[in-house]
């Protein structure tokens, strides 16, 4: 969930922003396949602008991919296994971002068709959710077309802090300040280090999380509003939930 302004976004990741990102408007409830604010490092620009704020597709599309609905959006990687996976071996080693959003929504389930969902999030300010990216070019518009290519980005997941695992066995690898250079850092192919970077930063982070139980509107995406953040009465989940 992204409801800061994109300027204030800019500003607290020390990036500049660029023009297509001004125009997403704050969402309480994304969706796969919505853009999304997204940190990166761009290899082809000059000191000083190399760390951009860019709006990208929530759902990695291969480079290699023939068109963007092949499958089930790639919203997350595995931390674990993602370095070995085709998809998103490459990003891994040489385009890694950060998914910047105010908290995330998990569901924790009981039995049978029980669940009751909970925003996620920290102490106000945006978290910083360790990602990967890709451009995927698209066969369908022409080459002087400024939409030829397609910017897009998955989140890295890992175990959850014990804080949180009654609600879900997975959580989003968080990064502190103390982070974001190496992991951004294109010039880094150490895959393997980052990657421990990554874990030990999620476990510190994910310390500092709370969990409140909202309202069930949030399982629609048409609902976006403020008011799906409003603390809600938790369902009564049966025992073993």
């Amino acid at each position: 969930m992204a409801d800061a302004s994109m300027d204030d976004l800019a500003a607290e990741f020390d990036a500049i922003a660029s023009g297509a990102v001004l125009e997403l408007m704050a969402s309480y409830n994304v969706a796969p396949t919505d853009r999304v604010p997204v940190v990166l490092e761009r290899t082809d620009e000059p000191p000083g602008r190399a760390r951009q704020l860019h709006a990208a597709r929530w759902g990695l599309i291969p480079s290699w991919a023939k068109e963007p609905g092949g499958g089930p959006p790639m919203i997350n990687a595995r931390i674990e296994t993602a370095a070995q996976k085709p998809a998103f071996r490459g990003p891994v080693a040489r385009r890694r971002c950060v998914l910047p959003a105010r908290g995330y929504y998990e569901w924790r389930r009981g039995p049978g068709r029980a669940k009751q969902p909970y925003f996620i999030h920290g102490d106000g300010g945006p978290l910083a959710m360790a990602g990967v990216f890709e451009w995927w070019r698209d066969p369908s518009v022409p080459d002087d077309h400024p939409d030829r290519w397609v910017l897009s980005a998955s989140v890295l997941t890992t175990t959850p802090v014990p804080g949180l695992a009654h609600i879900h066995d997975r959580m989003p690898v968080l990064l502190t300040a103390a982070e974001l250079p190496d992991w951004l850092d294109r010039r880094n192919e150490e895959a393997d280090a980052l990657l421990d970077l990554a874990r030990s930063a999620a476990a510190r982070a994910g310390a500092e999380l709370t969990a409140r139980p909202v309202g069930p509107e949030v399982g629609n995406v048409r609902n976006n509003h403020a008011g799906l953040l409003a603390e809600a009465v938790p369902a009564q989940l049966p025992l073993g939930g």
